[in-house]
C-alpha cells in the first residue's frame, strides 16, 4: 500500500486529529476515506457506454391520477 506524505500549519493538523479522533479512526484512516470518498465520486471508464442498451421492452411510465388537493400554508 502506497504512502502519503503532506504538510499542513499546526492549527490545521490539531483540527485533523480531533475530528479523527472523534470519528474513533487513527489519522490515518481518516485521512484515506477522505481521499477516498472525493476520489470515488468519478464515473467508471465504462459508464456512458450502457446509455441505450436496454434491450427489453420499452419503458412506460404509468399512470399517474390526480394531484392531491391540500390547504394553503399561511
Amino acid at each position: 500500500m502506497a504512502q502519503l506524505h503532506c504538510y499542513v500549519p499546526d492549527e490545521v493538523a490539531k483540527q485533523f486529529h480531533q475530528k479523527a479522533k472523534h470519528a474513533h479512526l487513527s489519522v490515518s484512516k481518516y485521512l484515506a476515506n477522505i481521499i477516498k470518498k472525493e476520489i470515488g465520486s468519478q464515473w467508471p471508464d465504462d459508464y456512458f457506454d450502457l446509455f441505450g442498451s436496454w434491450e427489453g421492452e420499452p419503458l412506460e411510465r404509468p399512470e399517474q391520477g390526480e394531484y392531491e388537493q391540500r390547504l394553503k400554508l399561511k
